[in-house]
């Protein structure tokens, strides 16, 4: 006879570490609106798209990144990276430019997607909405 196994508790699950993320699990994140405001956010992963834009290179999607924790995709229509705006003037205010803040953008490559982080270490990144062009700019936070 034999002797049913006690079944786990349930409870909250802890996400899954973004270094344990696969290409498919960033794949099957919701997409936000193209103009939705997401906050800032700690980094961003670039996944590369199968489709070709208009330009001729190809689409890029990129996964927002809060914490560890992937929550949505911004931008699957963009053929190009915008650092601190387009010309890296910084965010256009309707009638001025609002300069680029200094900041250390850095990037590394996910052990088990192969994909690329870019992230700040002093600061957050704020997102434009998903264009042709994708734009994101570095943002300071008090501590």
């Amino acid at each position: 006879m034999s002797v049913p196994k006690p079944k786990p508790k349930s409870g909250p699950v802890a996400p899954k570490p973004i270094a344990d993320w696969t290409r498919a699990d960033f794949e099957a994140l919701p997409t936000r609106k193209w103009n939705e405001d997401v906050g800032l956010i700690d980094a961003i992963v670039i996944l590369p798209r199968r489709k070709i834009h208009d330009s001729g290179y190809r689409m890029m999607d990129f996964a927002a990144i809060r914490g560890n924790t992937p929550f949505c995709l911004l931008s699957g229509c963009s053929d190009a990276l915008h650092f601190e705006g387009i010309g890296g003037m910084g965010k256009f205010l309707g009638d001025s430019w609002a300069g680029p803040e200094a900041a250390g953008w850095l990037i590394d490559c996910l052990p088990k997607s192969g994909l690329l982080r870019l992230f700040l270490h002093e600061a957050r990144i704020e997102v434009d909405p998903a264009l042709s062009s994708f734009a994101i700019y570095s943002r300071k936070v008090k501590k």
